[in-house]
């Protein structure tokens, strides 16, 4: 039997709209020569926002992201429309036989309606199981709860650790959590990973 070729993906977040970190994002895509850029919100903030997707667009990558609680909702809607990148927030995606899906925090969200978001990511799942995917990836800005990154003292979602315990997907990743970069752990099949402004690469 043919071995599935490996999806590759440059995951990251928490870049505060620092288009220097996102030209070094973008040259770091293009250098692995990843598929797909995953971003875990927190796209902009403190310095701009009108040019900070820019350079992936330059490099010719394909995006996706959900946004964080320093994205307004309507920045998150310009920059979904500006640069024809989707909003896994609202939309799940399909790249071949693979299927992302997320929930976003946006408008100073420091914590996700628990019950909501479980129904919007079971409601996605579903629909996307019934497209025979290979695998799924879902997509977070808040961690999930009795994760790594509660290190931090902050706490995780209860509704992305029962999502992610009953759908088991691939690959679950947040952000949110500046120093819990890079920390990796499972959850069932699920291999979770934190990702930050140096941006991760993983292959699926």
């Amino acid at each position: 039997m043919e071995k599935t070729k490996k999806f590759k993906i440059l995951a990251a977040s928490d870049f505060h709209g620092d288009s220097d970190i996102t030209k070094k994002l973008a040259a770091k895509a293009q250098k692995e020569n990843v598929n797909l850029v995953i971003l875990a919100g927190d796209i902009t903030g403190l310095v701009e926002t009108e040019n900070i997707l820019k350079p992936f667009i330059k490099k010719g990558k394909k995006v996706v992201f959900v946004p964080g609680n320093w994205d307004s909702s309507e920045t998150a809607d310009f920059l979904s429309k500006l640069y024809g990148m989707k909003n896994i927030g609202k939309h799940y995606v399909k790249y071949g036989d693979i299927g992302i899906f997320g929930v976003g925090s946006p408008d100073w969200q420091m914590e996700l309606d628990e019950e909501k978001t479980f129904e919007k990511l079971k409601k996605d799942f579903n629909k996307m199981n019934k497209q025979n995917l290979e695998k799924t990836i879902l997509v977070s800005h808040i961690h999930a709860a009795k994760t790594k990154a509660e290190f931090s003292g902050i706490k995780g979602s209860k509704g992305l650790k029962k999502a992610i315990k009953e759908f088991q997907p691939d690959l679950f990743i947040s952000g949110h959590i500046h120093e819990a970069e890079g920390l990796q752990e499972k959850i069932g099949k699920t291999k979770v990973i934190s990702v930050g402004k140096k941006g991760k690469i993983i292959e699926i």
